[in-house]
């Protein structure tokens, strides 16, 4: 099937990839000429488990094209994907500006009957929007659909090939068989494929991240709760996770939830509700407890260090905002360093793989190491703050003996109590009692 994807961001890049190696020949628009120069040179710009090895294959099959010309994909494509980003505008609704361009410049150059879905995440009512905009410049057929994305950075190819569901939002029969036949190879071993209307299926994807978030917020509140009685939030997620009716998805306590979703999409539903008036009144809570999380593990290390914050530095492990990926939008870890060097702590910091956006976003403020062990050497504690695989089984007594004095605050959750304490090393975490 010839596709069209215009946006080749992480949603864009990753829907392109997936869709090439099932088999379709798909165009690559976007106009940062830069990025397509880079993707035509095999340098990809996200990084994402199994992405690369994707992209490179399929462009050296020639299922993969990369373009900056509309015109041309658009010309040589049955469906066209509308993947750009949907950034939050100051009063927290969400910018479509990008998608509305985008629609625009797809109905400038129709010539033949086409798909648009969009695989951006769009308020509810996008759907009607874009398909006024696109009459207005063309009185070429075309079908409009809903198809919001739903994968998780750091397993987003996993998620693509083999998917919980596919959300087609559209009320004409022949499209959906179209785009039915379309995500057929991802389906072999069973149809997860929903129909719905396009307002429901824009609202399907606020529903689902924020419904998440909600679960996050719920158990790091209920830490700090633990925290005050003595009851451990680790002992607290097993009970509550073996509940059929509940199950054990997103019931992890920590320091809080970041990227480039949860935030954005929570925010992007209040307003919605406020412009209709409707109160999202969970919705809010989720965002303040949210908020308080990362604000309270920053006070916390800070009143540790009450007095010497200028004679302090710390040992990060973790800039991403979660392990898997190099995106730092929204991450705790970010937020809660800017608190540190407010207060003219010192940062040395180690990252697999988000290093350098991280040094970007905060201008360059910290220090930061190829080794995680490297970033212990001068500091006066090691903070965790991502779930990256290799932090999850240190050697104790290598951050024991390297650091100034053995301690450790975790923001994930990561380690036994006892096996630190045995370590010699002092343990502040989530909802659980120091050690």
């Amino acid at each position: 099937m010839q596709i069209c994807v215009v946006g080749i961001g992480y949603v864009g890049l990753v829907t392109a990839a997936c869709l090439a190696e099932a088999g379709s020949k798909v165009v690559c628009v976007d106009n940062d000429s830069k990025k397509i120069a880079d993707l035509k040179d095999g340098v990809i710009p996200i990084y994402e488990p199994g992405l690369t090895e994707m992209v490179k294959r399929n462009e050296k099959l020639g299922r993969l094209q990369f373009t900056t010309d509309l015109k041309y994909g658009v010309d040589n494509s049955l469906i066209i994907f509308i993947a750009v980003g949907t950034p939050s505008a100051p009063d927290g609704s969400s910018d479509l500006s990008a998608v509305f361009s985008v629609a625009g410049g797809i109905a400038e150059n129709l010539t033949d009957y086409r798909i648009i879905a969009t695989k951006s995440t769009v308020p509810v009512g996008t759907s009607q929007k874009v398909t006024d905009i696109i009459k207005s410049k063309t009185e070429i057929q075309f079908d409009y659909v809903s198809n919001p994305e739903f994968l998780k950075e750091g397993a987003a190819v996993e998620d693509f090939m083999s998917p919980d569901r596919i959300i087609i939002g559209t009320n004409n029969p022949p499209v959906r068989t179209i785009m039915q036949q379309l995500y057929s190879p991802f389906m072999r071993k069973s149809s997860r494929i929903l129909f719905m209307d396009p307002l429901s299926a824009e609202m399907t994807k606020y529903a689902a991240n924020t419904m998440l978030a909600t679960r996050i917020s719920f158990m790091n509140e209920l830490s700090v709760l633990c925290e005050k009685l003595g009851a451990d939030i680790e002992q607290v997620r097993h009970g509550l996770g073996s509940d059929s009716r509940i199950g054990s998805a997103f019931l992890f306590p920590g320091v809080g939830y970041g990227g480039a979703c949860f935030p954005k999409d929570i925010r992007a539903l209040v307003h919605t509700g406020s412009e209709n008036g409707v109160e999202m009144t969970i919705a809010k809570a989720v965002q303040q407890v949210n908020i308080n999380q990362q604000e309270r593990f920053a006070e916390r290390i800070k009143s540790y260090f009450s007095g010497a914050e200028d004679r302090t530095t710390l040992a990060v492990w973790g800039l991403a905002f979660k392990a898997r990926t190099d995106d730092v939008r929204e991450s705790p870890a970010i937020f809660c360093i800017r608190q540190f060097l407010d207060c003219r702590m010192k940062i040395r910091a180690y990252d697999p793989e988000a290093a350098s956006s991280a040094m970007e976003v905060l201008d360059g403020a910290i220090e930061t190491m190829q080794n995680g062990y490297d970033a212990l050497e001068g500091a006066d504690a090691l903070v965790v703050f991502t779930d990256w695989q290799e932090f999850r089984n240190p050697d104790f007594e290598v951050i024991a003996k390297k650091l100034n004095k053995p301690l450790i605050f975790d923001g994930r959750n990561l380690y036994n109590p006892d096996v630190v304490k045995k370590a010699g090393i002092e343990y502040h975490s989530i909802g659980r009692a120091s050690v």
